[in-house]
């Protein structure tokens, strides 16, 4: 197959780039240094000529849900209205359990393209995930203040994001499906505990204090309105698999 790839220099997107090539696609990766700009549609017809599916892993981080949702739906309308163009017939959309429960500003954005992504012309998959492992040390890294390290209270069911890669391949294998079942990790985790453990890990110095912070977003999640329902299909690395691999790691925070 040839499959295109919005979104596949970034975090997940360089996953799902190593995965499709492991399994012998032929991969075209949708980004500004190959000449596409998602954002104009620049590119984009003579990048997707004959692609047989577009695995849509684009992100902007952005907590205006104006922002977020300008983005998202932008960036879903140039794809959809592109590939129509080319004839691709299977578009898949990478998005998250819980967008349509916890108000925030990110998820308006991402609520926003699978309403584009259904209304499209394009057969479609949408793939809600949990949050990744990367989790814990984003919120260690933004909740830091004066050397004092902030853990929300919440539970979490962090997945590894090789393994939602490597997840979005294998659907874009197959025929479009709609809404696909959630995909998560293998086990519930508090994302206080998992704070503690990867500043533990990673040599990270200073005391970390547990607290249930305000917020619509923060008491959502408390809730429990980010974790996946019973019929998710679960990945293989724990979070302790993945920290032990990060740890050791060259790049691990010190």
């Amino acid at each position: 197959m040839r499959i295109a790839v919005a979104g596949g220099t970034g975090t997940v997107g360089s996953y799902v780039v190593e995965a499709a090539r492991g399994r012998g696609h032929e991969v075209v990766v949708l980004s500004r240094s190959a000449g596409v700009d998602l954002m104009t549609g620049a590119g984009l017809d003579a990048a997707l000529a004959g692609v047989d599916v577009v695995i849509d892993t684009s992100n902007r981080q952005a907590t205006s849900a104006k922002a977020s949702t300008e983005f998202f739906t932008t960036v879903t309308r140039n794809l959809l209205a592109a590939e129509q163009r080319a004839g691709v017939p299977h578009h898949v959309a990478l998005s998250i359990v819980g967008v349509d429960r916890a108000p925030y500003g990110y998820y308006a954005g991402k609520l926003a393209q699978e309403r584009a992504v259904e209304a499209g012309p394009v057969p479609w998959t949408i793939l809600r995930v949990t949050q990744f492992h990367e989790f814990a040390e984003q919120m260690l890294a933004g909740l830091t203040v004066a050397g004092l390290h902030v853990a929300p209270k919440l539970p979490t069911q962090p997945v590894a994001a090789r393994e939602v890669g490597e997840r979005l391949v294998e659907l874009a294998e197959r025929a479009p499906a709609g809404r696909a079942p959630e995909f998560a990790g293998p086990r519930r985790e508090r994302l206080e505990d998992m704070i503690r453990r990867f500043a533990e890990a990673t040599g990270v110095r200073g005391p970390i204090l547990a607290l249930a912070l305000p917020g619509k977003q923060f008491q959502a999640m408390r809730r429990g309105e980010a974790l996946p329902g019973p019929d998710a299909v679960l990945a293989r690395q724990s979070f302790d698999e993945w920290l032990a691999e990060r740890a050791a790691s060259p790049r691990a925070v010190r």
